[in-house]
């Protein structure tokens, strides 16, 4: 088996990986670099990997395995950088990127043969950032797609399987294209979605300043992907445009079709319109992850007073339970419980659930 690992980048996702890889192979060395020095100086201290090295030249010279855990523009300046270098022969590359097609069809034309690359993406995230964040188990339960366009590595892609079966993921294999068509459509596009409707919010704000206070229940939920970095997507977007661009032909469509509707004041059609999302969206698998990163919210009906977020969090810091976020809900409508707790894991938000029926009396519902 492949020991000798490599990590370009050492935020989240690469620390979260090193540290999955070593729990299950604890034989393996890794090393790891990244832009920000003192990530990969934090990294080896916090033992996500063995050593940090201060160039990519003097971690890839070595290494039988080399994961890119970089934004998706930058992988593609380091896989120039790699296609020059004089590394093993049969040295994997693989890396982490949202978007596939464009990073394969780079890499079948600058790297020579005796170097294999495999396109990966675990499907998983979380709120918080940077290598001390990392968790071994981010990837439980998670799709990680890998991609093979040629139809030939397979035996490349079993052994990065075995390699990174401490994610305990669900792989999945993949041609480049379908991967970027249906990340399209499940997650770079809702990320429009959800732009937009914050640009709508804005532009109703300077006619009436109640907006943005009303948006704080559910319009604040339906466009939290809203806040994800604009650096990333403005790249992802890019990367993925001619899916993007056939998905506003079709979505453009859809809402012609939702208008018409309206405009008839068809009510059969209207009602079977949202009837039908309903049952596709509540037959969704629960207990699986996504593309888009997964929201384990808690919502605990308790009296709106001064002091209720440090008696439940009290409650919780007594049971050893981490929470993601927490806030007071204003606006209600569609929502049960007036506090909203977040946690990463969906053992977590059960355990929180346990906890205020053991300490308290309030009504506790997921979200």
């Amino acid at each position: 088996m492949r020991n000798q690992l490599f990590f370009i980048g050492l935020g989240l996702i690469g620390g979260s990986l090193a540290m999955a890889v070593k729990k299950e192979h604890p034989a393996c060395r890794i090393t790891g670099y990244d832009i920000e020095s003192e990530q990969a100086r934090l990294g080896a201290t916090l033992g996500v990997i063995d050593e940090a090295v201060s160039s990519i030249e003097e971690g890839a010279k070595n290494a039988d395995c080399i994961i890119l855990s970089a934004p998706v523009q930058q992988t593609l300046l380091i896989m120039d950088q790699l296609s020059k270098m004089p590394l093993k022969k049969g040295v994997i590359i693989t890396d982490v990127g949202s978007t596939k097609e464009t990073i394969d069809r780079h890499a079948n034309e600058i790297f020579p043969k005796d170097m294999i690359f495999i396109g990966g993406h675990p499907m998983a995230g979380s709120h918080k950032s940077g290598v001390s964040a990392a968790k071994a188990h981010l990837f439980e339960n998670a799709f990680y797609v890998l991609c093979d366009s040629s139809g030939e590595h397979a035996p490349y892609i079993e052994e990065l399987k075995i390699l990174f079966a401490g994610t305990k993921a669900n792989f999945v294999i993949m041609k480049p294209k379908e991967h970027d068509l249906i990340t399209g459509v499940i997650s770079h596009f809702p990320h429009i979605i959800a732009a937009g409707l914050v640009h709508q919010a804005v532009q109703h704000e300077e006619e009436n300043p109640l907006t943005r206070r009303l948006a704080a229940g559910g319009f604040r939920d339906i466009t939290r992907i809203a806040s994800s970095s604009p650096a990333m997507w403005r790249d992802i977007l890019l990367q993925n445009k001619e899916h993007m661009l056939q998905l506003f032909d079709k979505w453009s469509q859809e809402m012609e079709r939702v208008r018409d509707f309206i405009g008839a004041e068809d009510s059969s059609a209207i009602y079977e319109y949202f009837d039908e999302a309903k049952e596709f969206r509540d037959g969704l698998p629960v207990k699986q992850q996504g593309a888009i990163p997964s929201f384990y919210d808690l919502y605990i009906d308790v009296p709106d007073y001064p002091g209720v977020i440090s008696e439940i969090t009290g409650y919780l810091a007594k049971e050893n339970i981490s929470i993601t976020n927490i806030r007071i809900i204003e606006t209600r409508e569609d929502i049960n419980g007036v506090l909203r707790i977040s946690f990463q894991r969906e053992a977590d938000r059960e355990r929180a659930r346990n906890c205020i029926a053991k300490y308290t009396s309030y009504g506790t519902f997921f979200g």
